[in-house]
């Protein structure tokens, strides 16, 4: 991954073998079972089984997945107005928190009393939002790179995270099921947002005046047939904010920005319509990222989150999932990703050759406590057919939008 070169506080960027059910009920399961006691150590160690060695190292590194910005290099109104000074529509925008970078992540500025949340991107961010969704009076603290939010939790500059993993219209955030495997970090609860979607202009500005329109891809894919009815450019930036401090700072009234209301106060910008998203019900669900799991209870509705992979055989996936069914476990997300350090796998099916396929690693949410005994014992059934498993989390479900 390319790390960028500024300090902390610079100028912001532009832009089972056979199934059983013996231990399906709360009573004694056997020798066969491990016994689970709630307290952080015994909970570390549902974090891996016999493939053991893979805990010790970091998976590959994932590519950075930056969007390609077609169009700003070309685009004679952003090019002629590069360099130019902002046109005042904020009088404090260099004053904004700016984003951690990597070379930045080497001291933390807090006083201690507030808790810190990390979030990709700028102020009035989704994430942002977020963040302040789950923990309102709390200090939230841009980040330049997903990346680097996890290192700033891990390096103690935060005291949490706010990492958005899938969104109901444009699915989920690959990217960051692969950080999560790469890092340390716990899941430590979860956050629903409903997203509406702001076209953003210039002050004065009409919505007809707009030629081109700037924001995240997913951004622009969630709003495609406002989109299309305006006939405009589409420009790919880094996040919704971002796209607002451009358009505030070229100062180009034929370029907006889709972005979030709360964008368009930040960066003083007017909102020329409202809840452009193609589908209503627009909704992204963040997770909350601790250096710590949290001692999970039963007081309330609780997920768990994890991840494993599995040996090879005919019904290996099936029996898999049945540990869950056979005790009446719902699954609320299964997401499956190559396995980046073994992504090939050789099977013999006969004396003429061999057979070459992908090894995956499956992600599952599931409806179930740690603290309770069924959930203890699925995961003890599911280590007889996994190669790898790790609890990512235990933590409150989210049911408030």
């Amino acid at each position: 991954m390319a790390l960028k070169c500024a300090s902390l506080w610079v100028c912001a960027r532009n832009p089972c073998s056979n199934l059983g059910a013996s231990d399906c009920g709360s009573g004694n399961s056997g020798a066969a079972l491990i016994s689970f006691k709630l307290d952080l150590e015994k909970f570390r160690k549902w974090e891996c089984c016999r493939f053991g060695a893979l805990t010790q190292q970091a998976i590959t590194p994932v590519e950075d997945e930056k969007p390609h910005m077609p169009g700003v290099e070309s685009s004679g109104a952003i090019e002629r107005t590069r360099g130019n000074e902002p046109r005042g529509f904020h009088k404090d925008l260099n004053l904004l928190p700016k984003p951690l970078t990597a070379n930045g992540l080497s001291s933390s500025p807090s006083d201690g009393s507030k808790v810190r949340v990390a979030y990709q991107g700028l102020p009035g961010a989704y994430s942002e939002a977020a963040a302040l969704k789950a923990y309102p009076k709390c200090e939230t603290v841009p980040c330049d790179q997903f990346e680097e939010v996890f290192k700033a939790v891990e390096l103690w500059l935060v005291d949490k995270a706010v990492l958005p993993i899938e969104n109901s219209v444009g699915g989920s955030i690959h990217r960051n099921y692969d950080l999560l495997l790469r890092h340390r970090l716990h899941i430590v609860g979860e956050v629903q947002l409903q997203v509406n979607h702001c076209l953003l202009g210039l002050p004065g500005t009409r919505k007809e005046e707009i030629k081109s329109v700037l924001s995240h891809p997913m951004a622009l894919a969630q709003c495609d047939m406002m989109l299309c009815d305006l006939g405009v450019l589409r420009i790919s930036a880094y996040d919704t904010a971002g796209a607002a401090q451009m358009v505030a700072s070229t100062g180009v009234r034929e370029t907006g920005a889709i972005a979030s209301a709360k964008a368009a106060e930040i960066y003083g910008l007017d909102i020329l319509a409202e809840k452009i998203q193609d589908d209503n019900d627009n909704i992204t669900r963040f997770l909350i990222l601790a250096r710590e799991p949290i001692i999970p209870g039963t007081d309330r509705p609780y997920k768990t989150s994890i991840v494993f992979t599995l040996e090879e055989g005919p019904g290996v996936l099936f029996k898999a999932l049945s540990v869950f069914a056979l005790r009446s476990i719902n699954l609320s997300k299964i997401e499956s990703r190559p396995w980046k350090q073994h992504p090939l796998s050789v099977v013999d099916n006969s004396n003429e050759g061999s057979a070459k396929h992908f090894d995956y690693l499956f992600f599952i949410d599931f409806e179930a406590s740690m603290a309770e005994p069924r959930a203890q014992h699925a995961l003890g059934h599911l280590q007889e057919f996994a190669r790898f498993l790790r609890v990512l989390g235990s933590y409150p479900i989210d049911t408030v939008l």
